[in-house]
């Protein structure tokens, strides 16, 4: 059996505005298991991001606060910790890639002392071993020339991704979160940092919190996927089931708009209607019914319980009920499927679930 790194567990946060409560993160449960790599993806605002920086303890309060819930990691609650005791946490057993890197970079400070900065702090090594450690996993990272480029500022790298994956990994950190680590870079680029965080969890053994709206990018690096809306998670399951067994409408709809290399030019590409919902007011039930066209009645009423589709696959809809009319899947989903072997097994509704 695997071994359980982090356990998320029932992650409620909010943020206090002048016009009112933003339910950012509603109920959030997973977990994380020793050398995995669990990918988050869903549309902007769903609470992907706000989710891993509360693990982080990185928000701000006010106006944020998290409301509920337990993030146990290494025998303890990180969200009761102080700021002094987080300290000690982050940078080394839980790091974080952020979403622009040259943004989390000091454009004051040479690329080598920021590498060095939590070698000194956390492992207390001295200056010179420090440096040649640094330089060690500037190697790693294969940044071209490491000696040469050590005292160069942020500013003289292209991106700079590889200099903040670095500081994120000096100090082996048990688990690091790469928050859209790939955004708006060429798909050259992309591909290359990819390989290397894989190549990296291999060497180290890592596990990886990998945050994305990049579907093809979920495809190369994940081994689950939690799909979340509105600020819950609504399905979760292994990189196949997500893909080749999607249950979920919302699931459905991120596919759905998915190119593919098959796609004609003149294709029109499909879109998800609406907009998310409005996190001061959450809507009543399923918080995806109003932009789904398999919406029933009672997701207007009442929140789905969680179903269980196998071992690993689980789904937040009404449409898994037993007593739900059967529905019709978009194209795409239904090509994907028609290549699968076997069955699969009946969905059924469980109770206290720990993902």
């Amino acid at each position: 059996m695997a071994e359980r790194i982090l356990e998320v567990r029932n992650l409620k946060v909010s943020f206090d505005i002048n016009a009112g409560e933003v339910q950012a993160v509603r109920g959030v449960d997973f977990h994380l298991d020793k050398a995995e790599t669990l990918a988050i993806v869903g549309e902007s605002g769903s609470g992907k991001s706000v989710t891993t920086k509360a693990i982080m303890r990185l928000l701000p309060t006010p106006p944020s606060r998290i409301k509920e819930g337990q993030i146990l990691f290494d025998g303890k609650d990180l969200a009761k910790l102080s700021e002094k005791e987080m300290q000690k946490v982050r940078g080394r057993d839980i790091s974080m890639i952020f979403q622009d890197p040259m943004t989390s970079l000091n454009p004051t400070m040479k690329i080598g002392k920021q590498v060095m900065e939590p070698l000194i702090k956390h492992q207390k090594l001295s200056k010179a071993d420090a440096k040649a450690r640094a330089l060690d996993i500037l190697h790693l990272v294969g940044l071209p020339n490491p000696e040469g480029r050590f005292n160069n500022y942020p500013h003289q790298f292209s991106g700079g991704q590889r200099i903040v994956i670095a500081t994120a990994l000096a100090c082996d950190p048990k688990i690091l979160i790469a928050d859209e680590p790939t955004t708006a870079l060429d798909v050259t680029i992309q591909a290359q940092i990819l390989e290397l965080m894989k190549d990296l969890q291999k060497k180290i053994d890592t596990s990886i919190i990998f945050i994305t709206h990049d579907l093809g990018v979920v495809a190369n690096v994940a081994d689950r996927v939690a799909v979340m809306y509105g600020g819950q998670i609504v399905e979760t399951g292994t990189v196949d089931e997500i893909f080749y067994n999607p249950k979920h409408p919302y699931t459905w709809g991120l596919l759905s708009s998915m190119p593919s290399l098959d796609t004609a030019q003149d294709t029109e590409l499909r879109a998800i209607p609406g907009t998310p919902p409005d996190l001061i007011k959450p809507p009543v039930g399923d918080a995806f019914a109003r932009r789904s066209e398999y919406a029933l009645q009672i997701d207007f009423e009442q929140e789905p319980p969680w179903y269980q589709v196998s071992k690993t696959h689980f789904v937040k809809s009404w449409l898994m009920d037993p007593q739900a009319p059967e529905v019709e899947l978009p194209e795409m989903v239904k090509l994907k499927q028609r290549d699968l072997p076997g069955q699969f097994d009946k969905p059924r509704q469980v109770e206290g679930v720990s993902f």
